[in-house]
């Protein structure tokens, strides 16, 4: 039995929702709207999301306001290279019963369950512990002693790494960067932001972050996402610009000049459901070219493996998305 399609009074409600969700994290993150913006569009699309920018600029301050926000449990987890797979998933207890001596393993849940996770500086630690949270991020479940527990739902992963110390570090393979739905980049602030940080931060406390939606309805929110609609000429544009990351002879030249890798099926999958999470944040039950475009950039930079020559030349990855955007003509309204 299929749910009845949303109407435009349940649209408004919706939208003021989100709006009001918007106005909380503003109480205290000053700026960084476009990074809020995408943070909320993985968490409606029900992806994960790998932020990179240097200390300082308020990553954990925004993932604990979001959960406060959205009424979800938050944890934080410090990577480190001694880290282990067992201090996130959870690792097995020998208990003694009182009174009768007799003993028995208790599973003693790791921080993974939780809403919202904040996993810091993933790349700092070693390969093996990052594939255990990429799993669990992945099949949103943890498997011990041939034991599968779920995880909490709902459930969004922010993972954060330095920009700037690589020294003994382990970046993330291209195939587990796949996991994330986006890859949002957290630039300093500006003068004005940077001027009220400043005046917010360093006075009396200010107001709680009110509640303002619950874990029941950002899962009836990703329910009405995968409702938004995709023209068939925005479906094929979507593809068209997946396909265009591959280098081949119908690549686009900057693709062929600057790109190992192009992006698999899966950036196809993310643009499009990105696209309806965005759409629904504007308060809009269709998708437009615009979603996509504002989208095409974090959808795609982490998935793209840059050429020698292009680092060498100092072109990124959103260079190469520019181009794209620009090679590619998008379909009419």
């Amino acid at each position: 039995m299929t749910s009845p399609a949303p109407t435009e009074a349940d649209l408004a409600a919706w939208r003021t929702k989100l709006d009001a969700l918007r106005a909380a994290i503003g109480r205290a993150i000053v700026g960084q709207t476009d990074v809020v913006e995408q943070l909320l569009v993985a968490l409606l699309a029900g992806g994960h999301a790998l932020l990179e920018g240097v200390p300082g600029l308020g990553k954990t301050l925004l993932v604990r306001t979001l959960g406060q926000a959205l009424d979800l449990d938050f944890r934080r987890i410090q990577f480190t290279p001694d880290l282990m797979p067992g201090d996130i998933l959870g690792t097995e207890l020998l208990e003694e019963e009182h009174g009768t001596g007799r003993r028995q393993f208790r599973f003693q849940e790791g921080p993974v369950f939780t809403h919202l996770l904040l996993a810091d500086e993933l790349n700092r630690t070693p390969p093996r512990t990052q594939a255990a949270l990429l799993e669990a991020m992945q099949e949103r479940t943890v498997s011990h002693a041939g034991v599968t527990r779920a995880l909490p739902a709902p459930f969004f992963v922010l993972a954060t790494q330095n920009p700037i110390e690589q020294a003994g570090t382990w970046p993330l393979p291209e195939a587990q960067l796949d996991r994330f739905l986006l890859h949002v980049m957290l630039d300093y602030p500006g003068e004005a932001e940077e001027l009220a940080i400043l005046a917010q931060t360093t006075g009396a406390p200010g107001a709680a972050v009110p509640q303002v939606m619950n874990a029941s309805d950002l899962i009836a929110l990703q329910a009405l996402v995968r409702e938004v609609h995709v023209g068939d000429a925005l479906l094929r544009w979507i593809n068209r610009l997946v396909r265009a990351t591959r280098s081949g002879d119908e690549a686009p030249e900057i693709v062929r000049e600057n790109v190992r890798w192009g992006a698999g099926p899966r950036a196809g999958q993310s643009l499009v459901l990105t696209a309806k999470a965005r759409a629904l944040m504007h308060g809009r039950l269709a998708a437009t070219r615009e979603d996509v475009a504002a989208l095409a950039a974090p959808v795609l930079r982490h998935r793209l493996v840059l050429s020698f020559a292009a680092e060498s030349a100092r072109i990124g990855a959103d260079a190469v998305v520019a181009g794209l955007l620009r090679a590619i003509p998008a379909p009419e309204r």
